[in-house]
């Protein structure tokens, strides 16, 4: 017999989970009971607290670009909704996503398409680029998009304890465990089963587990191409400051951005080299410093070849093998359990509009403020991928 009954139990208890709950608290005429689960309290190896915490518009489909600007509206108008101390130290610094002459066609159909959508985008030719960024190296650039606002980082810690303390608030139970099974009967979920012995009754399940979501779903003998894979930030110091620095992405995928004194930074593995990360390896690979990042950076700029190396982290996120998108919406089947995973890297900026769109499937049946079906699982179903081209 279940310990206890809730009508949602939500799997994770992060940026997308807490919003997820947050926003169920929010819904017209529902009073349910919720309890989010969450084995790493603290977020000591989330996602959410270990990426470069940053909010962009800069992508090739139009579902992500509406998807982070409510996160930018969410994140702006924060004390409306969590009271006058909230605050998560928005920092509208820009994106500045360079492109050579390959990358150019991609570049300015996505601009194209930011324009539409209502982002602050500017596409920007190597003089104007040289004009506004003097400290740029321009050799081998097509053009750059730079976003003149509504781009930037922020602090993930404020955002998980604005949202923690609201879901508190509106009497949602947090519980610090872990799901060990998920009971499913006549194609539906009954209830989770969690490594403290407890047995957990509910009436939906949201799978908000981050890098864990495929194995939580596989618990529910559900295919879900999400795996944990580790990304690195490196910090450094630089002896010349480099004004009005965005968080830039270079060709050759290395990002950097100011972060307080100094700056943080970071690239992908090449795709033959990027792989599930064990559940432990939280090592930093150095060599992706020494060897691809520092000097990427001394081209595109070269005051960063004088640099002092500072300490660096390793985190993973929740990949999407199918197309780096998320899966947001209901098990076609199975229709109580719910998928919000899969956000490869953009989950952070994204939490807010994802669980507003889950909790209005749970409580209308239907998304309404934002159709997010290309994000459906049935296309995970159908090996028909929907891929995003403007990936970090």
């Amino acid at each position: 017999m279940p310990t206890q009954n809730f009508d949602v139990v939500i799997v994770g208890g992060a940026v997308v989970g807490l919003s997820t709950a947050y926003f169920l608290t929010q819904q017209p005429g529902f009073s349910g009971s919720i309890a989010v689960i969450e084995k790493d309290p603290a977020y000591r190896r989330a996602a959410t607290t270990l990426s470069a915490a940053s909010i962009r518009q800069q992508f090739s489909t139009a579902e992500n670009i509406r998807l982070s600007l409510f996160g930018l509206e969410f994140l702006r108008t924060l004390k409306s909704r969590f009271g006058p101390d909230a605050d998560v130290g928005l920092i509208e610094g820009g994106y500045l996503m360079l492109a050579g002459a390959a990358g150019y066609p991609v570049l300015a159909a996505s601009h194209a398409l930011q324009i539409a959508e209502g982002a602050d985008i500017a596409l920007m030719p190597p003089d104007a680029l040289k004009q506004r960024f003097p400290w740029i190296n321009t050799d081998g650039l097509a053009a750059g998009c730079f976003g003149r606002s509504g781009e930037g980082w922020f602090d993930a810690h404020l955002l998980l304890g604005c949202l923690k303390s609201a879901c508190r608030a509106a009497g949602v139970t947090l519980i610090t465990d872990a799901v060990t099974g998920i009971d499913t009967r006549g194609g539906s979920v009954a209830g989770v089963g969690l490594a403290s012995g407890a047995l957990l009754g509910c009436g939906a399940l949201v799978n908000a587990a981050g890098p864990g979501a495929g194995d939580v779903a596989a618990l529910a003998g559900i295919a879900l191409p999400v795996e944990p894979r580790k990304r690195c930030v490196f910090t450094f110091q630089c002896r010349e400051e480099l004004p009005r620095l965005p968080l830039m992405v270079d060709v050759s995928g290395v990002y950097v951005r100011p972060e307080g004194a100094g700056y943080i930074c970071g690239v992908s593995p090449a795709p033959e080299a990027d792989a599930r990360a064990d559940a432990d390896d939280f090592d930093v690979d150095w060599p992706l410093f020494d060897e691809i990042i520092w000097p990427a950076l001394a081209e595109r700029a070269p005051a960063f070849e004088a640099i002092k190396p500072g300490p660096a982290w390793a985190g993973h996120y929740d990949y999407n093998r199918l197309d780096q998108n998320a899966v947001i919406g209901t098990h076609p089947e199975m229709t109580n359990f719910l998928f919000a995973n899969g956000f490869s890297g953009h989950g952070l900026q994204q939490a807010p509009a994802a669980g507003r769109a889950v909790a209005e499937l749970i409580t209308l049946g239907r998304f309404d403020t934002l159709d997010l079906s290309v994000f459906g699982y049935e296309r995970v179903r159908d090996n028909r991928p929907a891929p995003e081209r403007c990936v970090i």
